[in-house]
């Protein structure tokens, strides 16, 4: 993918610890928003695959890596840049920078599963979406 897309996110109050930094869990948070937002920004809502293609996207691994610390209010923007495709799953870069300075706050690698809604067992990811996936690659 040339150019990651890219999805601001404001740290809010409840994102931090008591230490006033950004939880650690609340990158992944903050990534899975990103993914959703980029799939919509494709024309996909997620509800909408699940009831008409019978699909479900699922993380089935991450891996990430954290590099400074976001605090409270902070604007952040979150990277997604599609690295695999499969025809199942879907491999993501993803960054978190704080806007003001370009600081990588995180990076991290997801691996997302394409599974049936019904059964949670593996299942193709639908054809135009997939072609609409290569398109951006």
């Amino acid at each position: 993918m040339s150019n990651p897309f890219v999805w601001p996110v404001r740290v809010y109050y409840e994102d931090t610890d008591a230490g006033g930094v950004v939880f650690y869990a609340n990158y992944l948070r903050f990534m899975e928003r990103a993914r959703t937002e980029w799939l919509r920004h494709l024309g996909y809502e997620q509800d909408v695959l699940a009831q008409d293609e019978g699909v479900l996207f699922v993380v089935r691994r991450a891996a990430v890596d954290y590099r400074y610390p976001a605090r409270f209010n902070d604007l952040l923007e979150v990277t997604v840049e599609v690295v695999e495709r499969g025809g199942a799953s879907l491999g993501f870069r993803q960054e978190v920078r704080r806007q003001s300075d370009g600081q990588l706050c995180c990076s991290g690698l997801v691996e997302a599963a394409c599974v049936r809604a019904a059964t949670l067992r593996p299942s193709r990811i639908p054809p135009r979406l997939l072609a609409e996936i290569a398109d951006v690659l």
